[in-house]
C-alpha cells in the first residue's frame, strides 16, 4: 500500500493522524477483500482550497468536506487486475470542515478524519450514496470499518 501525503496547511497534521488515515485505508480494503496493492493520495486542504476544487470539478461553488477521485471504474462489479499496483485515486479533505464537523457532531478529530477517509475509501473503490438505498449501505459500511479500529462515535 502506497499513500502519498501532502498537507497544504498551517494545521500540525502529525505522524500519528497520518498513521490512523493508513490504519482506516487497510481497514477499508480488508473490508471489501481488495488487494492493498494500491496507491492513494491524500491531500488536507483549507475550505478556500476545497471550494475551488469543488467549483472547477463538480460545478458546486461551495465549501465541502471531503471530495473523491476515483482512478478506476468497475464495471458491472469486475475487479481489476491486482498484479499491478492499481491507483485508487485521490482524497481530499478539508481540515477546517473536518474539526468544524468534529465539534459539531460532538466527537474527536481522529473520528472525523477516520469518517471521512472511510467515506472517500468506499467512494474509490465504486460506491455512492445518490440512492437512498444506496447511501444505507454505505453508511452502514463505514461505521462497520470505523467500529473494527474503535473510532466509535
Amino acid at each position: 500500500m502506497n499513500i502519498l501525503f501532502d498537507n497544504n496547511t498551517n494545521y500540525d497534521f502529525g505522524e500519528e493522524k497520518i498513521k490512523l488515515l493508513q490504519k482506516v485505508i487497510s481497514e477499508t480494503l480488508k473490508y471489501e477483500s481488495f488487494s492493498d496493492n494500491v496507491e492513494i493520495s491524500i491531500t488536507i486542504v483549507t475550505n478556500d482550497e476545497i471550494k475551488k476544487i469543488n467549483s472547477k470539478f463538480r460545478n458546486i461553488n461551495k465549501s465541502t468536506d471531503v471530495l473523491s477521485f476515483p482512478m478506476i471504474d468497475f464495471p458491472n462489479g469486475e475487479t481489476p487486475d491486482f498484479s499491478d499496483t492499481i491507483i485508487l485515486g485521490d482524497i481530499i479533505i478539508s481540515i477546517e470542515k473536518a474539526i468544524s464537523q468534529a465539534k459539531e457532531y460532538g466527537h474527536s478529530i481522529e473520528r472525523e478524519l477516520g469518517f471521512l477517509t472511510a467515506h472517500s475509501m468506499l467512494h474509490l473503490l465504486g460506491y455512492d450514496h445518490i440512492e437512498p438505498t444506496d447511501e444505507k449501505i454505505m453508511f452502514m459500511k463505514q461505521k462497520e470499518i470505523l467500529n473494527h479500529i474503535n473510532l466509535k462515535r
